[in-house]
């Protein structure tokens, strides 16, 4: 009996902080709740084939369809189109160098090099997206002469870059030492040992580690309005001004014509996103080390 209630106060302190951490958990999904179920409501009906297809419309245009009382014609394909391109063209140049980078911090963690690296990578992981768009600015629009597709995708490209990085050294640093020593014991090269051996064994995570980086990256607004400038048509020209999904949202909420299309194009991105979430997470729960 004289045990009986320290056990009675560790059940009941037990129950209380479960429940704590469910009203807790609720508490911060109601935000995110009200804003998914916001764009949901009024977004839902605006995705169409029509909408994925075809070029914003102009001001005018969008003022003669209000004024009759009709839909706005037009859609996001610029922005779709632009999105895509950019986050290609960042994709195939910060995947392999991130990889590289990441492999490199695994194994020469305790060089001076491999600890400057580091310390870029985590300044680079925390410098604001604004920045960097600046920065690209400087180095890529103005010695250009002009904004493009290209200057965004380099400022993408600076924002991934740090993400694959860090999750490349980590997977890499949760392998077995042993699968390296069998690799080399049978005679294979170190960097032989390194790509055909280590790299398909972290391969599920890295990758997992790269659509983190490109969900990360592909509702970034800031460093896009100083490089590719954005547009309403649809463009396949990398040397010139481009439009994106963010980019559209940011020019929709600034004209009272073509703000309705704000919901539509939201949505787009967040089952984009949501997508590549969801697929990091399936990726990582297959192939987990």
């Amino acid at each position: 009996m004289q045990n009986s209630q320290p056990i009675k106060l560790r059940i009941f302190k037990s129950r209380l902080l479960f429940v704590s951490v469910c009203v807790c958990s609720a508490i911060t999904a109601i935000p995110l709740l009200a804003i998914l179920g916001e764009v949901l409501v009024k977004g839902w009906h605006q995705l169409g084939w029509s909408f994925l297809t075809e070029a914003t419309p102009n001001a005018y245009k969008a003022m003669m369809a209000a004024a009759q009382g009709e839909s706005l014609p037009g859609g996001i394909a610029g922005g779709i189109v632009g999105t895509f391109l950019m986050l290609l063209t960042a994709s195939v140049a910060a995947i392999p160098t991130g990889i590289l980078c990441g492999i490199f911090l695994s194994e020469y963690r305790g060089s001076w090099v491999a600890t400057g690296i580091s310390y870029l990578t985590d300044l680079l992981q925390g410098t604001p997206s604004i920045i960097i768009g600046i920065i690209v600015y400087i180095w890529v629009v103005v010695p250009t002469r002009g904004y493009s597709a290209f200057a965004g995708s380099v400022a993408l490209f600076i924002m991934m870059l740090p993400l694959i990085i860090r999750s490349t050294e980590e997977t890499m640093n949760v392998l077995p030492a042993t699968l390296k020593e069998a690799g080399l014991a049978l005679g294979g090269s170190y960097w032989r040992v390194m790509l055909q051996v280590l790299l398909p064994s972290a391969l599920g995570s890295i990758f997992t580690g790269i659509l983190l980086a490109i969900s990360r990256v592909v509702g970034e607004t800031a460093p896009l309005m100083f490089t590719a400038l954005g547009g309403a048509a649809i463009s396949w020209n990398m040397a010139k001004p481009m439009a994106a999904v963010p980019l559209l949202i940011w020019e929709f909420f600034n004209d009272p014509n073509l703000q309705s299309l704000i919901w539509g194009a939201s949505l787009f991105l967040l089952t984009f996103v949501l997508f590549l979430n969801l697929s990091a997470k399936r990726i990582a729960k297959k192939w987990k080390l």
